[in-house]
């Protein structure tokens, strides 16, 4: 009987210590979780594991691109063979075919660089410094920051009415006004608009970099004269060019020069706004500053890992 007894209290006070130990760790599992759900990792835990011994993901534009064209130009990318220029861009880049996509590509990789215009750039991803100077239009106008180049439209002889309206518009102070609002550098010494009564429909067709500070352009413009529409077709600087010497569009978008080939075609270049190229990367990415040489071996493939490309 007193065996029976004492097996009895035993078997009470082990449930007891069992209890008490559950009570201690209510409602938690060996993750930490006090909710009984696996605990994930926060976003500053995700940012720590960063590793610069990653590959680099290379992003650039497609052929045609006014912004590849310019980007290749100024980090020396571009090199002579048999009297020609040729681009040098790794053969392992991802090929964007848009502003909007670039940012969004970048964005989404935290192993990747590419590069847009400096107006488009919101904070989606990172802009770094390049040879020490920040990418902005005040640096562009001290010539401290020196990857830039012009926005280009281009016309053929015999303008129309409605047309010549628009781009007296774009030139004008209220024009100018349009692109310094929108972050690109606006042109010096002009003066009021004044329409010339025209209506009628303008075509403008070209470059994704041009086109968002064109869109505010015709908004601007249709505001003050409701009797012409202006449709914009965004494509390349190259498309854009060669619809202008076809005459599918009336006004050609470019953010290059005009090669000596489009301007012996019949096309008319003239800047309507200064801009920079903003060398993008993933916000999580800790590098904040790179030289032009950086740049160039990056978009060569003569480094391949952050870490390489950071030596």
């Amino acid at each position: 009987m007193k065996k029976k007894v004492a097996a009895l209290l035993i078997t009470g006070i082990m449930a007891v210590a069992m209890t008490a130990c559950g009570s201690s760790n209510s409602g938690t599992d060996n993750s930490g979780s006090t909710d009984g759900t696996a605990k994930t990792e926060s976003s500053a835990d995700t940012d720590s594991d960063w590793d610069n011994t990653r590959d680099i993901t290379v992003v650039s534009r497609e052929d045609g691109s006014g912004t590849r064209g310019a980007f290749v130009e100024l980090f020396g990318i571009e090199e002579e063979v048999n009297g020609e220029k040729v681009d040098m861009t790794t053969e392992e880049a991802n090929i964007t075919n848009s502003t909007s996509v670039m940012m969004s590509t970048v964005a989404q990789d935290e192993y990747a660089i590419g590069y847009i215009s400096l107006g488009s750039l919101d904070d989606s991803v990172k802009a770094v410094k390049i040879d020490g100077s920040e990418a902005t239009a005040e640096n562009i106008k001290n010539g401290s920051y020196k990857i830039s180049r012009p926005f280009n439209i281009a016309t053929k002889e015999d303008l129309s009415d409605a047309a010549q309206d628009f781009e007296d518009f774009i030139l004008s102070t209220e024009g100018q006004k349009v692109v310094e609002d929108n972050k690109y550098i606006p042109l010096d010494d002009v003066s009021d608009y004044k329409s010339n009564g025209a209506s009628g429909k303008v075509v403008v067709a070209g470059s994704s970099s041009v086109s968002p500070v064109m869109e505010k352009l015709k908004e601007a413009y249709q505001a003050v004269n409701s009797d012409v529409e202006v449709e914009i077709q965004t494509s390349d600087s190259t498309t854009g060019m060669q619809n202008a010497i076809d005459g599918v569009c009336d006004i050609g978008m470019a953010s290059r020069e005009l090669k000596d080939s489009e301007k012996e075609a019949g096309l008319t270049p003239t800047v309507i706004a200064m801009d920079g190229i903003a060398v993008v990367v993933n916000n999580d990415n800790p590098t904040d500053e790179l030289s032009s040489d950086q740049v160039k071996s990056i978009f060569t493939g003569d480094v391949l890992t952050w870490d390489e490309a950071l030596q």
